[in-house]
């Protein structure tokens, strides 16, 4: 009935091509994501108004930390480790690109897929989300909403595979490009 949110610092962000560090021994997975680029302020939105206030889409990979995540109901500690959410590599304006009428979504590690979902099959599309946050947050230009990702994760698989050493993450939407991160552990 609502979706499950939870918050990124400005800080969690980084580049299209960035490298993402993380201490060795944890268990880091993948999320591709459709990323929504808030482009006016809001707050309090109908549906009709945040459609509106939809800028652009751009791509995410809400690169998580599974055994921090899962450490209390709440998932924050495990989305939010500084520079490990991708982001790019460009943002396409909404009145070019309609993830209403389906985009491919992609993830691959190491050349395989891993998630292959499309946009039509959102249980919240991008105007349901901004408004949905927007009642209890006000918005503004230059926010991002990541939208949900699809099946797939390293965690739900038999037995659970995560993210190693080294790794190159590939996450791919239709009509927007490609994201390439290599994944780096360190001893820190």
């Amino acid at each position: 009935a609502h979706p499950t949110l939870f918050a990124k610092y400005a800080d969690t962000l980084t580049g299209p091509a960035a490298e993402i560090r993380l201490p060795a021994g944890l268990d880091v997975d993948w999320e591709a994501e459709l990323a929504v680029v808030v482009g006016a302020e809001i707050r309090g939105a109908s549906r009709a108004e945040a459609a509106a206030a939809i800028w652009g889409y751009t791509i995410a990979n809400d690169v998580s930390v599974r055994d921090w995540q899962r450490r209390t109901l709440q998932w924050f500690q495990g989305k939010a480790w500084d520079r490990t959410t991708p982001v790019g590599p460009v943002v396409v304006t909404a009145d070019e690109l309609d993830p209403a009428a389906g985009l491919q979504v992609v993830c691959r590690v190491d050349g395989v897929e891993r998630q292959r979902g499309d946009t039509r099959s959102l249980v919240f599309d991008a105007a349901a989300l901004v408004a949905y946050v927007s009642t209890f947050t006000r918005l503004r230009p230059g926010d991002l909403v990541l939208t949900g990702t699809p099946g797939g994760v390293g965690m739900a698989m038999t037995p659970p595979a995560y993210l190693t050493d080294g790794a190159v993450l590939e996450t791919e939407i239709s009509g927007i490009g490609v994201l390439r991160n290599r994944i780096a552990f360190t001893k820190e």
